[in-house]
């Protein structure tokens, strides 16, 4: 069944060699990208030398119960031919799993914008706690966050937030993200005690490249306004705020985090270039809307894909049915359960469609 991948280990072990060869660790160019290629690789490298050890045993164990007299070699075997069988459905499943097409987006940064939704201001304090979960996942795995826009409500909370996350595989883990997140809780501005309903709206985009897409800046227009909010004595005394719209699309994106004009104006662009970029690829998917609808749902922004309830300390994704009474932990960036369940579940639903085929 996988008797292919022997040429991948070929492959992979010329990598290895390519890698101790003094001129090419000398073109630090080359270097990475053979680097990267084999850490790509090890993976499923890994598990098929996994595979092939697991089969040689099996193979084995059956020799020596058909060859073996001794009662004691016998049993010895039969309980490593059991180890080996039970072992080898779980490793053959791992490997349809890592040799299911890649998404090219996954080892990119993303950009993530939050938006209040229904329930005024507070829907706007939702907004601000998941910046926050979101802020603390990607300390838990040694991101970097940077501020590309906030329009703040004045009680704490974000009308909208823009940033970036800079990791690697970012966005493999936080592609599942994307959709309207519900939150169930007696707001701080209730003074009646009753339990609202408010929602906020998350968009999870890779970060393009330059060569993912190219704008024409004769379709870019460019405002420039003092900026609002907290932000020092320069960021409130200059015009360094940046309005830019994309005139055959309309779209329209602001920021104003940076004191340099110029730095909200690169920051503009990178946004915008996100925008586009997610907007061919949804063209792109659009034909095959049906084989892209798995368990973890669309992806479509309208979507409800999760409700956080304060008061049973419950979480539920509703698009794997999952349910987890660890909402303090999970606000505070333990998101792991929730996208390894999501990961599962995707893969799960990917080999189904492979094995119809």
């Amino acid at each position: 069944m996988f008797e292919n991948l022997e040429e991948v280990v070929f492959h992979y072990e010329d990598l290895i060699n390519e890698l101790s060869d003094p001129d090419i660790a000398g073109n630090n160019e080359q270097y990475r990208k053979l680097m990267k290629e084999q850490t790509e690789l090890m993976p499923l490298v890994e598990k098929y030398m996994e595979y092939k050890k697991v089969k040689a045993g099996i193979e084995d164990s059956l020799m020596i119960l058909e060859e073996e007299k001794d009662e004691d070699m016998r049993e010895l075997a039969k309980e490593e031919l059991a180890d080996c069988k039970s072992r080898i459905e779980d490793i053959e499943r791992d490997l349809k799993i890592l040799l299911l097409p890649k998404d090219p987006n996954d080892s990119k940064n993303v950009i993530v914008e939050i938006r209040g939704g229904a329930g005024g201001d507070e829907a706007a304090l939702f907004a601000a706690d998941l910046f926050r979960m979101y802020s603390r996942y990607a300390e838990r795995n040694n991101w970097k966050i940077d501020m590309m826009n906030s329009n703040e409500n004045g009680l704490g909370g974000f009308k909208e937030v823009v940033f970036m996350i800079d990791g690697e595989g970012a966005y493999s883990m936080l592609k599942y993200e994307s959709g309207v997140h519900r939150v169930q809780r007696i707001p701080v501005t209730e003074s009646g005690g009753r339990i609202h309903t408010s929602t906020a709206t998350v968009a999870i985009m890779p970060e393009a490249e330059e060569v993912d897409v190219h704008i024409d800046m004769n379709d870019c227009k460019f405002d420039v306004f003092r900026a609002s909010g907290n932000g020092g004595q320069c960021v409130n005394t200059t015009d360094s705020a940046v309005r830019l719209t994309h005139i055959p699309t309309g779209i329209v994106i602001s920021c104003q985090d940076e004191k340099s004009q110029l730095k909200n104006k690169d920051k503009a662009l990178k946004v915008l270039r996100s925008r586009l970029y997610e907007l061919e690829c949804a063209k792109a998917h659009d034909a095959e809307a049906e084989a892209r609808k798995s368990q973890v749902g669309t992806g479509d922004r309208s979507e409800k894909i999760r409700t956080y309830n304060y008061p049973q300390s419950r979480v539920t994704d509703h698009r794997i049915k999952l349910t987890s009474h660890r909402l303090s932990e999970i606000m505070d960036g333990d998101l792991n359960e929730i996208i390894q369940s999501l990961t599962a579940a995707d893969q799960s639903a990917k080999l189904a469609k492979m094995q119809e085929n």
